[in-house]
């Protein structure tokens, strides 16, 4: 009997650049190659060396602006051409390092939200990740987890449940109480590696920021800091969108290589989901701990900045009159002060306003200050550059004055005033006082 004959190849081709079409993304073509057969010239384009090429097409997948394309030869288009036309199943070589990744990743399931606290006091940013933690749950068809890691922190799994998580991890220890980065990096790595959950979300805050980092370094995982957009794609990553160069551009970021996928988010920038009253979700306790003596960091007192009379919070109030280069000077941010008053808000800053020395930096809005999302933000002598933009274009409602017509301020703005803010804001604050007066009179 003979033997059966083999199955034909089909021929794999060499990359070939298509002329005119690069847009000099970044190098992704080079980066995809497992062969280094890809240069990139000063302009960005790839020159590949054909005789390393193995036909992987790896760069012709990752091209966003379907730049490369699979050369064939006359004899390999004759061979393609053949098996087309025939019936015989032909044997595609099997990517093994394609097959391995798609293995590992799939071991990695669900969505978890770190839980912030201080003393048994939630951050409310981390109920703003549960809002869109459950947007990216769906989509992949997973459960919504929350991880609390505390002393005497139970409740904070049942709030979790009431803000959309279905599951809660919880380390409760005494060794909690305090946040100190190597007992809680040594929690969250011993739970990541028993129970491998696909993404994490943490607040950009002083302690997600520090906590986050040193995770992703210690399971050899990819971070994005202060995203303020999340998805996920038709492969199951997670697009990260975040600015860059300074905001002038929105970059979106996936980590498709590894797991879990992490991402820090500024408080104010997801909206807060609806509260589910009698909400329950499954408890799983952990008894990990972290020998106290091997934590070399140790606290002794707690100092509060909230305790200091000048300290204000702008993240949370409703009502926020920002002033920047406009106000001309740190003597007239008084009126600002003023109207902030008659509307129980608080008074902001511009960074050109901080940076001249004329307002504290707690009060800055913008990129590198605060993101906030009040009822109505006044922004006063503030021209709205990216960066500042960044911070308040969240607020349900903006009015913007300004004397120049064209500033970027007014297109983000509710309502826009051009005009003196020296003359409008008094106006404002005096108009308010007497429609205060008017109605105290009338329910008297």
């Amino acid at each position: 009997m003979s033997d059966p004959k083999p199955k034909p190849k089909r021929p794999r081709g060499i990359a070939n650049l298509l002329e005119g079409k690069c847009i000099a993304c970044g190098a992704r073509c080079q980066s995809s190659c497992p062969v280094n057969c890809i240069e990139m010239t000063e302009n960005g384009e790839p020159v590949i060396e054909k005789a390393k090429c193995i036909g992987c097409q790896k760069c012709v997948k990752i091209c966003p602006a379907a730049a490369l394309e699979m050369f064939f030869t006359a004899e390999e288009q004759q061979i393609l051409a053949e098996l087309a036309a025939s019936a015989a199943p032909v044997e595609d070589e099997v990517d093994h390092e394609a097959a391995a990744l798609a293995k590992k990743l799939a071991a990695y399931r669900g969505v978890w939200v770190f839980i912030e606290q201080t003393e048994g006091e939630p951050a409310k940013v981390s109920w703003e990740l549960l809002g869109v933690g459950a947007g990216l749950a769906k989509s992949l068809g997973v459960e919504l987890s929350a991880l609390v890691i505390g002393e005497n922190v139970e409740h904070l799994c049942h709030e979790a449940f009431a803000h959309g998580a279905e599951k809660a991890y919880l380390l409760d220890a005494p060794v909690y109480f305090h946040y100190r980065t190597e007992a809680y990096v040594e929690a969250c790595c011993h739970l990541i590696e028993t129970y491998k959950p696909e993404v994490i979300l943490m607040g950009a805050t002083g302690m997600g920021r520090d906590l986050a980092g040193a995770i992703a370094t210690r399971v050899g995982t990819g971070l994005t800091a202060d995203c303020t957009g999340l998805a996920i794609d038709d492969k199951r990553n997670l697009m990260q969108t975040r600015p860059a160069f300074g905001g002038n551009i929105m970059a979106t970021i996936m980590c498709d290589k590894y797991r879990p996928q992490m991402s820090t988010v500024r408080p104010n920038v997801m909206p807060m989901p609806e509260r589910r009253e009698g909400a329950v979700g499954e408890i799983v306790r952990d008894s990990f701990t972290v020998e106290e003596e091997s934590v070399l960091t140790k606290v002794i007192e707690i100092i509060r900045d909230s305790h200091s009379t000048g300290a204000v919070d702008i993240t949370g109030a409703d009502y926020i009159v920002s002033g920047g280069r406009g106000m001309m000077g740190p003597e007239n941010f008084a009126m600002l002060q003023e109207l902030a008053d008659e509307l129980g808000g608080v008074v902001g800053a511009s960074r050109s306003a901080v940076d001249a020395g004329w307002m504290a930096g707690d009060r800055q809005v913008g990129q590198t200050g605060k993101t906030v999302r009040p009822k109505i933000y006044i922004a006063c002598g503030i021209s709205g550059a990216i960066q500042h933009l960044v911070g308040m274009q969240d607020s349900d409602m903006v009015i913007a004055i300004n004397r120049d017509s064209s500033a970027p301020i007014f297109e983000v703005a509710t309502y826009g005033i051009v005009g003196d803010l020296f003359q409008v804001v008094p106006a404002i604050t005096e108009k308010i006082r007497e429609m205060k007066q008017k109605n105290h009179s009338s329910k008297n």
